[in-house]
């Protein structure tokens, strides 16, 4: 599903990734672990197509996205890549259905047809009450959820998500942490995570730990 090669990226002097490289399966739970500034977050956004290597290769079902053209690129990840990142970065103005809704709006896919998803999702996140609610009408969890919600409207392939349960509390990290694996076991959704987590690394079915801009294992 997903194979990085000898990727590089450097700002300035400071280089942030060496050669690092990763292969991912159809349907796994990775988990990328490593302390601060071991590029972890970095790869990810290459992975994910937000950022571009100075070198290296990245090759996801089959699509070599270090080939694509700026707009191209944002087609390709707005219909293969949802996002789930610690800070759920839902728009204040807009109700939980309409920041779901958003991606599929973006992608000009069916009104109709996407509302219905939408609900379908929220449904299936257990935040169907908060439907047209405000982000600040809701709690961090329920938050939470409906990023994950609009991370799926699309129906993508791969989920990457950058320290998703860091700002919640004990009970909904789990909660989170949990509906990963139901996710993937209904959807078939390939889980990209980059954590400090140790609970949720270890849910995971495969470790990739980072240090100093290379993967050591």
């Amino acid at each position: 599903m997903i194979i990085v090669k000898n990727i590089n990226k450097s700002y300035g002097a400071l280089k942030v990734l060496k050669d690092a490289g990763v292969h991912i399966k159809k349907s796994e739970i990775v988990s990328i672990v490593g302390a601060s500034g071991a590029g972890k977050t970095t790869l990810l956004q290459i992975i994910g197509t937000l950022n571009r290597p100075d070198s290296g290769s990245v090759v996801i079902n089959g699509t070599d996205t270090i080939s694509l053209r700026d707009k191209e690129l944002s087609a390709f990840r707005n219909q293969n890549i949802g996002f789930v990142f610690q800070f759920h970065h839902l728009l204040p103005e807009f109700t939980a259905i309409e920041n779901v809704c958003m991606p599929a709006f973006i992608a000009k896919k069916n009104k109709v047809e996407t509302i219905e998803r939408a609900k379908e999702l929220l449904h299936f996140l257990n935040v169907s009450h908060r439907m047209e609610h405000k982000p600040s009408e809701m709690s961090g969890g329920e938050q939470q959820r409906v990023a994950v919600a609009r991370a799926l409207i699309n129906n993508p392939a791969i989920i990457l998500a950058d320290e998703p349960s860091g700002n919640l509390d004990m009970q909904n990290k789990t909660d989170l942490h949990k509906l990963f694996l139901n996710l993937r076991d209904k959807f078939n959704h390939t889980f990209v995570i980059v954590t400090h987590d140790n609970s949720l690394a270890k849910l995971s079915d495969r470790i990739i730990t980072m240090k100093d801009g290379v993967v050591i294992r």
